[in-house]
């Protein structure tokens, strides 16, 4: 239904980016509440696509024109839209889940990048920033490491599996420096976020569910974050066997439906088959 928003962008993730940079504001931006603020619990493009088009989009004007009420979201979905502009182009692109130590001086901020194909290589991409304010980092051609030692962004399996091998302190990476969301429970939470947009789930940086509630569950994530950690190093057998046991081992995903514990202030269960506990469009 509202596919021809995203065939009508531009061609490519530095234009891509600059028109949703116009659409979308992270919710942290302003002083939001009640509905607006709930914009950020919207997991589905359909669903964001549906609030714009009831709202600003009534008179038919494109997205390149910007929106004077944007939808609130978080970079999650500035990524999320990328990805889904990228993909409607040809591209093959996906979510990553990781920390970007670019975004705040000192501290590792939990952060969602896109990944998509060059047609020569694999390149992460922060289409939430204007590329054009100096960063002391490339937000369109994020460096990558073998780890996450000195990392522009480092995946949440590349920062979990450091800090197991006691190379990095998982008290630097979180929500933010002044938050108590941070440290090593967070960074294993957010391998199994990872893992779930790199399987398909569409799944909200403060979900909850399986392996997340039990501390006991580390020694699997330990298995796990290995695995894409190898298939980045482009370990095709690794990539294979982590979507075999996420597809087998119940601990993993969702298995239909989460917990949400959002910054909107919901509490509750959302079935994402029927999309009970989704906010109403």
């Amino acid at each position: 239904m509202h596919a021809p928003v995203l065939e009508r962008l531009p061609e490519g993730v530095q234009e891509i980016g600059r028109v949703v940079r116009g659409v979308l504001t992270h919710y942290r931006s302003g002083e939001f509440t009640g509905a607006r603020l709930g914009e950020v619990d919207h997991r589905w493009v359909e669903s964001m696509l549906a609030v714009d088009a009831a709202r600003d989009a009534r008179d038919g004007r494109p997205w390149e024109v910007g929106r004077q009420v944007p939808l609130v979201g978080c970079c999650r979905d500035f990524a999320l839209v990328t990805v889904a502009a990228l993909r409607v182009q040809g591209v093959a692109a996906r979510i990553r889940v990781g920390f970007a130590p670019y975004l705040v001086e000192g501290f590792a901020c939990d952060h969602v990048v896109v990944e998509y194909w060059d047609g020569s290589r694999w390149v992460w991409a922060d289409t939430q920033l204007d590329p054009g304010r100096e960063r002391g980092v490339d937000v369109l051609d994020l460096p990558r490491g073998r780890d996450a030692v000195g990392a522009a962004f480092a995946s949440a399996a590349q920062v979990w599996s450091a800090y197991r091998a006691g190379l990095v302190d998982a008290g630097g990476y979180g929500v933010s420096p002044e938050s108590p969301l941070r440290g090593g429970w967070l960074v294993r939470d957010y391998v199994l976020l990872e893992l779930a947009h790199r399987q398909g789930d569409e799944v909200l940086l403060w979900d909850r569910w399986g392996a997340m509630e039990q501390w006991g569950e580390s020694e699997l994530v330990d298995e796990v974050a290995a695995l894409p950690v190898a298939a980045d190093g482009g370990d095709g057998a690794a990539e294979e066997e982590l979507a075999a046991w996420y597809a087998r081992d119940g601990r993993l995903r969702p298995r239909g439906r989460v917990y949400c514990a959002s910054p909107s202030g919901y509490r509750g269960w959302v079935d994402l088959v029927s999309r009970v506990g989704e906010p109403a469009v």
